[in-house]
C-alpha cells in the first residue's frame, strides 16, 4: 500500500474494490495536522467522474498500468478494432472506453491502450491529443465578420461536430483537440 504523497495525475487506483484513475489532485493542509488530498477521480467501469478527498493517514491501493501504442482499424457491431503496432494483436473495445471516439478514422496511429499490468486487461483508449480532419460542412461565415473571435459549427470528418471560427471553410484541414472537442489551429 502506498501513501497519499504517491498520489499523481494519470495513476491508477483501487478505490472501494473499483478501479479509478486519479484525473487531477491538490495537496492542502489544515492547521497543525498532516497534508490531505482532494482528487477528482474516473470510476474506469461506469466513466463516472466524482471527488474524493484522501486524509494524512490513509492508505492507497497504487494498480500498475501499461501504455501500448495501437492503431485504430475499423468499427462493425462488435465495437471498435485496434492493432498493438508492435505484436499486431488485435483488440474490440465499446465506445465508453474510449476517449474522443467520434475523431477516430480507419487505419488511425497514435491510439494509446492502458492496460491493467497484473490482469492483462484493456481498461480505456486514449487518442492523440491533437488529430488533423477536414471540415465536411460549415456554414459560409459573413465577409468582414473575421475578428470578433465568433465561432459556428461544423462537420469534421469522421462525423463529430465541433465548433470553429467563423473563417474556417468547407474542405479546409484543421487540427482539433480531442480531450476537449476544440479547435485548435488551421492545418496548412
Amino acid at each position: 500500500m502506498a501513501t497519499i504523497s504517491d498520489i499523481k495525475r494519470g495513476t491508477c487506483i483501487r478505490f472501494n474494490g473499483q478501479l479509478c484513475i486519479v484525473l487531477d489532485f491538490q495537496r492542502f493542509q489544515t492547521g497543525r495536522g498532516g497534508s490531505n488530498v482532494r482528487t477528482k477521480l474516473k470510476n474506469i467501469q461506469s466513466q463516472k467522474i466524482f471527488d474524493h478527498t484522501f486524509g494524512a493517514d490513509e492508505k492507497v491501493d497504487i494498480q500498475t498500468i501499461q501504455r501500448r501504442p495501437f492503431q485504430f482499424l475499423y468499427k462493425d457491431d462488435s465495437g471498435y478494432t485496434f492493432m498493438n503496432t508492435q505484436t499486431f494483436d488485435q483488440i474490440t473495445l465499446q465506445e465508453d472506453v474510449i476517449e474522443g471516439a467520434e475523431f477516430l478514422t480507419d487505419g488511425m496511429e497514435g491510439i494509446e491502450v492502458v492496460f491493467h499490468a497484473e490482469e492483462d486487461l484493456p481498461l480505456f483508449a486514449e487518442l492523440p491529443t491533437h488529430v488533423e480532419t477536414v471540415v465536411t460542412y460549415t456554414e459560409p461565415g459573413l465577409k468582414g465578420d473575421t475578428a470578433g473571435g465568433s465561432l459556428k459549427p461544423a462537420t469534421v470528418e469522421p462525423g463529430a461536430r465541433v465548433m470553429v471560427p467563423l473563417f474556417i471553410q468547407q474542405g479546409e484541414r484543421i487540427r482539433v483537440n480531442t480531450k476537449t472537442r476544440e479547435y485548435y489551429e488551421r492545418v496548412k
